[in-house]
């Protein structure tokens, strides 16, 4: 009698991973919104794409910096200006940041640049701190529906926040807490044995073919990564825009002492909005009894570690540096509450 064999078992595993990608989990989302709540499909699309839209430019203009940059040759350069002044450049990554007009999601596309340079963990952490809080036109829409005092002191935490995640990471590095922070990824290089890229820098690199296919290869690698990520990143971003109201966090922000603060942190880590967007939902959730000590964490938690900011940080680095900018930001948005809660 011949032995059956039973036939080998599904892996689902396999067949649930493009679910588990940046396109596939868009699909989801959308797929169960046509199915479940088709009326506003429209608007969360517009919601989304606007956006996307809006950071654009940004991208686009990371993009072809980081090709540029790879095929003439001057990522060696740039990263040796990091050499052996970390701390310097710390408190100027920090000051940097205070100041560039990113938001959370817009210089993810930088971070990806320094990090793949080699610079230090340090000084970009500073700069991905504080870059997200502050910019002149949210610093002027703060000011519009906040106050000036509220405006200088998110400014003040923005460039405090740098420095110290800055200086608290660079420490942790030293003791061997972030070997290799990056997460692994497929290089669309054809491998055709060694980069044509030496030490010296052709600043006209399109003169060179190999340098140009460099600059292809690198700025479409690049553009489809920050793509995928940051559609996917807006798209939750529309998805708390739409379906949750102001009023159900006015309701759990509402009140005095140290209860709200820490709770503001907590909730405004993944609810918050934008720059843009937050100063005015929270001057209506101040009117409802929210504290400005409160409002201050809400902001400095949000900018920092809004879901769409987070899905974007986890897209480039490994977990451990992800716990230790997720960590920096909400405890850092809790002393920013305090501290602001008691000068006012």
């Amino acid at each position: 009698m011949s032995e059956i064999s039973n036939p080998p078992p599904r892996d689902f595993r396999k067949l649930l991973k493009p679910l588990w990608s940046p396109w596939g989990m868009i699909l989801l989302i959308l797929t169960l919104i046509a199915l479940f709540d088709p009326a506003r499909m429209g608007e969360l699309l517009n919601i989304a794409i606007r956006a996307l839209g809006g950071t654009a430019p940004y991208i686009l203009f990371a993009v072809l910096t980081i090709a540029y940059l790879s095929a003439s040759g001057a990522e060696a350069i740039i990263a040796n200006v990091f050499k052996g002044r970390e701390y310097r450049m710390i408190v100027l990554a920090a000051l940097v940041g205070g100041i560039a007009p990113f938001c959370s999601c817009e210089v993810i596309p930088f971070i990806a640049g320094l990090l793949a340079m080699g610079v230090p963990l340090g000084p970009v952490m500073a700069f991905w701190l504080a870059s997200p809080l502050v910019d002149p036109p949210s610093l002027l829409i703060t000011a519009g529906a906040l106050g000036w005092n509220f405006a200088i002191a998110k400014a003040v935490a923005a460039v405090a926040l740098g420095l110290a995640g800055g200086f608290i990471t660079s420490l942790l590095v030293k003791t061997g807490a972030f070997h290799n922070p990056l997460r692994p990824r497929k290089s669309a290089g054809c491998g055709c044995g060694p980069s044509p890229i030496d030490s010296k820098p052709v600043w006209k690199f399109w003169t060179e073919a190999p340098r140009r296919a460099t600059f292809m290869e690198l700025g479409k690698e690049n553009m489809l990564f920050l793509l995928k990520w940051m559609s996917l990143a807006y798209l939750i971003e529309a998805l708390m825009i739409t379906y949750v109201p102001a009023d159900l966090i006015a309701g759990i922000l509402g009140g005095t002492g140290p209860k709200p603060v820490i709770l503001s942190a907590l909730i405004g880590a993944p609810a918050y909005l934008n720059g843009y967007i937050a100063p005015p939902l929270l001057a209506g959730l101040m009117e409802q009894g929210m504290t400005a000590a409160a409002a201050m964490a809400f902001m400095v938690a949000g900018a920092v570690s809004s879901i769409p900011a987070m899905t974007a940080v986890w897209s480039l680095v490994k977990p451990r540096v992800f716990a230790t900018y997720l960590s920096l930001g909400i405890l850092g948005a809790m002393v920013a509450g305090f501290a602001f809660g008691a000068i006012v």
